[in-house]
């Protein structure tokens, strides 16, 4: 019992979760930055500025399902880190087809407000960038929600505290990024 209360001990939150969001919060001024050095595309794009929010958006929401749903299976006692668990197969393949749902309607919808915005990428293109880089982005959650939630565990902390912040912020950077790959390769 006295493990229990000291778990969820206040000081405990505050001295676990105040490092921890003060890293993350210098984490996001980088994805401020990296993001920014690709404002001009942006702006001639208007396709892909309607994209950038609800990619990184998504892939937060999606890391933070798969999160749980492994938290809750670890505090259940029903977790094993191992790609044969039948458990993370599900889960993973939910999040991807869960994914590739959202991303699809995120796309065509990008494109009809780009081409009233006046934009020139064709469905084609958007679809290409939105369906490559929300499935890219979907592999990378599952693994990161994976690895996060098992090692906040090895290192004795909750991971109902620490594992949705840090993939949620690290998914915002890495979106950015993956984004940015495809449509460097795609136009």
């Amino acid at each position: 019992m006295d493990q229990l209360e000291d778990e969820w001990s206040i000081r405990r939150m505050v001295v676990t979760m105040v490092p921890l969001l003060a890293g993350l919060s210098i984490l996001q001024m980088l994805s401020g930055s990296v993001l920014e050095s690709f404002e001009d595309i942006l702006l001639e794009t208007p396709s892909l500025l309607i994209l950038v929010p609800v990619q990184i958006g998504t892939a937060g929401n999606l890391g933070s399902i798969m999160c749980s749903r492994l938290s809750t299976q670890l505090h259940l006692g029903t977790f094993e880190f191992s790609p044969r668990n039948d458990n993370v197969q599900s889960n993973s393949l939910a999040i991807f087809g869960l994914g590739f749902t959202v991303f699809t309607l995120v796309g065509v919808a990008a494109w009809a407000i780009g081409r009233v915005l006046g934009g020139t990428l064709s469905l084609v293109e958007v679809m290409t960038i939105s369906l490559v880089s929300g499935m890219l982005l979907c592999a990378f959650v599952v693994v990161l929600s994976l690895v996060s939630v098992y090692s906040s565990y090895r290192l004795g902390y909750n991971p109902d505290d620490t594992t949705i912040p840090v993939v949620t912020n690290i998914a915002d950077i890495t979106g950015v990024l993956i984004l940015f790959g495809v449509v460097s390769i795609v136009l």
